[in-house]
């Protein structure tokens, strides 16, 4: 069920409670929710931050692969709770379909609820505003793909679990979405709906497919805010595609150059890159000649199993950024009108910093 709060007020922080039959559910922890601040024409941009990450994995023994358990330290959900985050963004496999689950709406919508249902998970649902994309496992089969039968289901369940402004654009149904928050302008991309087969040999590869670059080029190009978040499940700047299990956007070399390129021609400015999928985390920043550079921040694993990166060639790898432990992030967002900081801290499952790196606005712009 979604329920809609209207008659709100701007800037304001409201609690709520559960009804079911006229009978109240009472809960151990606090339901609350905010309305953004009208801080436009009257004051600087307000801070902010939100939590991020990727790969969320609960154990259900009697349907997980047979050995050691795939998913750990839920404690994180705790730790990211601790955080106060104004909303968060899941960046993919958010859940993880099974074998028995991707094959059936019941299976579709009882593997999200068992993961939903996880109880260090509930204090940041009950009071936190969350956004979402997908990727192959909340989507379908391991890396799945456009021609995968059942995901117009899967995209119908996730509906029901995540309150998104839109799912899709243009008429087109997807996971893709935007929204504002202060002044960041957050673009939520689908990288399965309309993907090519990993095993296609003929025809064009695409990721994202045209129409969605199209939708996404002209927003950019009208949006005035100083950072331009553009999320995707795979990463975007990792040069790297010599392994078969790597889904980075270099295996779709046509339309990746096409994006860069566009993005190029159009001097979009303040653009940065929020991707998971890899189940590390780490910050890559590619230079480009004659503009300013681009960044992806990579942030993963929540509870599924860690893949070690540090004997992988990714040449664009900021030093010192690389996580291979359970981790999310926190991006906190501050500063005057024309001279805002992004900084992005990310955290162990205790909450304990690994690693941070700050970006001012005035990097990510062409010279005049």
């Amino acid at each position: 069920a979604k329920l809609i709060a209207d008659q709100l007020e701007p800037g304001q922080k409201y609690n709520y409670e559960l009804y079911i039959n006229g009978k109240p559910v009472k809960r151990n922890y606090e339901l609350k929710f905010q309305t953004q601040k009208l801080w436009q024409w009257r004051e600087d941009p307000p801070e902010f931050n939100f939590a991020t990450g990727s790969c969320f994995y609960v154990n259900e023994t009697q349907y997980d692969r047979p050995g050691k358990p795939y998913g750990s330290d839920y404690q994180i959900m705790k730790s990211i709770y601790e955080k106060h985050p104004d909303f968060m963004i899941w960046l993919g496999d958010n859940f993880y379909l099974r074998e028995v689950d991707w094959d059936s709406w019941s299976g579709i919508i009882k593997r999200i609820t068992h993961s939903r249902s996880l109880p260090e998970l509930q204090p940041l649902l009950g009071s936190v505003h969350h956004y979402a994309i997908w990727d192959d496992h909340d989507f379908g089969p391991n890396d799945s793909d456009r021609g995968y039968y059942l995901k117009e289901k899967t995209l119908e369940a996730n509906k029901l679990f995540w309150v998104n402004p839109t799912f899709g654009f243009n008429g087109i149904p997807s996971m893709t979405t935007f929204f504002e928050w202060g002044d960041v302008d957050f673009f939520l991309l689908d990288g399965r709906y309309f993907r090519t087969p990993n095993n296609r040999k003929s025809g064009y590869r695409e990721l994202l497919g045209d129409p969605q670059i199209q939708w996404l080029i002209d927003n950019l190009v009208t949006s005035r805010a100083p950072f331009k978040i553009i999320a995707i499940g795979g990463q975007v700047l990792n040069p790297v595609d010599d392994k078969p299990y790597l889904e980075t956007y270099d295996k779709f070399p046509e339309e990746k150059a096409k994006l860069m390129s566009l993005l190029q021609e159009e001097k979009i400015e303040g653009i940065i890159f929020l991707t998971g999928d890899r189940h590390h985390s780490e910050l890559t920043k590619m230079e480009r000649d004659g503009a300013y550079p681009l960044y992806d921040f990579t942030i993963s694993s929540f509870t599924a199993g860690v893949s070690p990166g540090k004997d992988e060639k990714n040449t664009f790898r900021v030093p010192g950024t690389l996580a291979d432990e359970h981790n999310f992030a926190i991006f906190n967002f501050s500063g005057p009108a024309r001279n805002r900081t992004l900084k992005c801290t990310v955290f162990n499952v205790d909450g304990k910093e690994l690693w941070s790196y700050t970006i001012n606005e005035n990097e990510l712009k062409y010279r005049k």
